[in-house]
């Protein structure tokens, strides 16, 4: 028979045990849990509190002068990646529909509005050359707030897509500022579907519309990584007039997917009138600068019901409409 330990006598199983300690604090504290006591050193305490208020003492996530520096940009844009990620993949968020175009571009009572107001001003002082051409902009920017209206249209199309308000497969994506983004995060709140604004840091004070969903409204500090977000589940990009901002997400995904860096995906120009006047692909064809394959990587429409049917015949040839939820 083998000896029994000293420390395992016949005590019973349950008292050999001990009970598990509390989570949160100790009976007896450590060393480093109090600060040297004056006793031993008069000088301690004003010591000690001047290293806990030393900017070196700050925890790293905790210090924003320290996030700020030029040095932290490698842990600002992991994060500016990350936030927006962790909340989408939390919401279910699996495919989105991309929507740009100009935040100048308002709703119709509402340019209309700014029309008069000009009309009036430039009737009390005729010969005021720069207020005759804001009027000039504002009939332009008015005869164009039809698209403001189509693209809300269009997104309650989108939001009807799915099994219901909390079915977020796929939703509309903004870059959450005013004009035809507004349009259409406002368009799914209208059905009362969900919707995403990516709102980016500017060096004035901005705003993002009112029609956002809460949770899913982000505030970026790098273009390149909204860029990012804007595409990385991006299964449709449906464009809208607008200006350098729009222009640069349309050529930008254009490039990505003539080289291929990115799958292909949808790319509607709405209101082919304007988009004629902005670039000439076919001349772009003629000069050789790209290939004729490379104009067919967008096309044109000019109704809410032309975008969203045109999305929905494209990936059923691609053999990928089943992303588009119900497929409705």
């Amino acid at each position: 028979m083998s000896e029994q330990h000293p420390d395992h006598d016949d005590k019973p199983e349950a008292e050999r045990v001990p009970c598990a300690p509390p989570p949160d604090r100790r009976s007896e504290p450590l060393p480093w849990q109090r600060p040297k006591a004056k006793e031993e050193d008069p000088t301690a305490e004003q010591r000690i509190e001047a290293l806990i208020n030393s900017p070196s003492y700050r925890r790293a996530d905790q210090d924003m002068d320290f996030l700020g520096m030029p040095e932290s940009r490698g842990a600002r844009l992991a994060l500016d990646y990350q936030k927006p990620d962790v909340y989408l993949r939390r919401h279910g968020v699996e495919n989105t529909i991309v929507v740009f175009g100009s935040t100048r571009i308002g709703e119709p009572a509402e340019t209309q509005r700014r029309v008069s107001e000009l009309t009036a001003a430039v009737a009390r002082n005729p010969d005021d050359t720069a207020l005759r051409r804001r009027l000039q902009v504002a009939r332009r920017i008015a005869e164009k707030s039809g698209y403001y209206e189509i693209a809300r249209e269009f997104a309650r199309l989108v939001g009807h897509c799915g099994s219901g308000p909390e079915d977020c497969r796929l939703l509309l994506m903004t870059g959450g500022g005013p004009g035809i983004m507004e349009a259409a995060n406002r368009g799914a709140a209208d059905v009362g579907a969900q919707s995403i604004g990516l709102n980016i840091s500017l060096p004035h004070e901005q705003y993002p519309n009112p029609y956002i969903t809460p949770d899913l409204c982000f505030s970026v500090r790098y273009f390149a990584i909204r860029k990012l977000h804007f595409l990385l589940r991006a299964r449709a990009m449906v464009v809208f007039p607008g200006g350098f901002g729009t222009l640069d997400e349309l050529f930008e995904t254009l490039t990505l997917v003539q080289t291929r860096t990115i799958e292909p995906l949808p790319i509607i120009l709405v209101g082919e009138r304007f988009w004629r006047r902005v670039f000439d692909p076919d001349f772009l064809v003629d000069e050789g600068v790209i290939e004729t394959e490379d104009r067919d990587l967008f096309w044109f429409a000019e109704t809410a019901e032309d975008i969203w049917q045109g999305i929905l015949s494209w990936h059923e040839q691609a053999g990928t409409k089943d992303l588009f939820c119900n497929g409705n």
